[in-house]
């Protein structure tokens, strides 16, 4: 999962921060007109919308889903962990009442930073053969071979911890698998050979 640090510098690519603030003038404008938040802050909020997305797939949120959200979007905010009041956790209970009205403009702002954070294009002509099997031990090198930058998005985007981000096998719902393809077709996350084979690794259950 992304450090605060990492996600202030960013905030701090040129396009990457106008995108951010005109979502923001606009998210806040019609959902939550009070609200006050720093633009590093909202780019945190907008870093949360793949999990809240995945957490909201079988449409309603448990206690437990909820003290995941709310302790990793701690963790995102500037100097928030400790605060009582953290800004990212109160903003996202209005992304999650309009998490279907919103989540593409927030997904288009991902998509953006990581366009500019890393070399994606390039990486986009890989072929991986659908129907094929992944071997574990392919997978791991296949790891430890991408960018820094891109197995940080995919863990912070989709996993709990980023020590998990290899593992053989891991559990997920019917739903929340559908959801998770979803939302890497729309950050453009389907194109790249290395998050195929990450979403190879989870097994659907009931």
């Amino acid at each position: 999962m992304f450090t605060e640090h990492e996600i202030h510098t960013i905030v701090e690519i040129p396009e990457v921060h106008e995108a951010t603030k005109v979502l923001k003038k606009e998210f806040c404008k019609k959902e939550a007109p009070y609200l006050e938040i720093s633009d590093h802050d909202f780019f945190s909020l907008v870093m949360m919308a793949p999990t809240v997305g995945i957490a909201l797939a079988d449409g309603k949120l448990t206690l437990f889903e909820e003290l995941a959200l709310n302790k990793k979007a701690r963790k995102l905010s500037m100097g928030g962990y400790f605060m009582k009041k953290d800004p990212v956790v109160y903003a996202m209970k209005f992304l999650m009442k309009k998490y279907d009205e919103w989540s593409d403009r927030f997904y288009e702002v991902l998509k953006l930073a990581m366009h500019k954070s890393f070399d994606m294009s390039s990486m986009e002509v890989q072929e991986f053969d659908e129907s094929k099997e992944v071997s574990y031990e392919d997978y791991k090198f296949v790891i430890l071979d991408s960018p820094y930058i891109l197995i940080r998005f995919i863990s912070s985007f989709f996993l709990e911890s980023d020590e998990d981000i290899i593992r053989k096998r891991r559990n997920i719902g019917k739903n929340e698998y559908v959801r998770l393809v979803q939302i890497g077709e729309k950050l453009g996350l389907q194109k790249l050979r290395v998050y195929q084979m990450f979403v190879k690794t989870f097994e659907k259950t009931t």
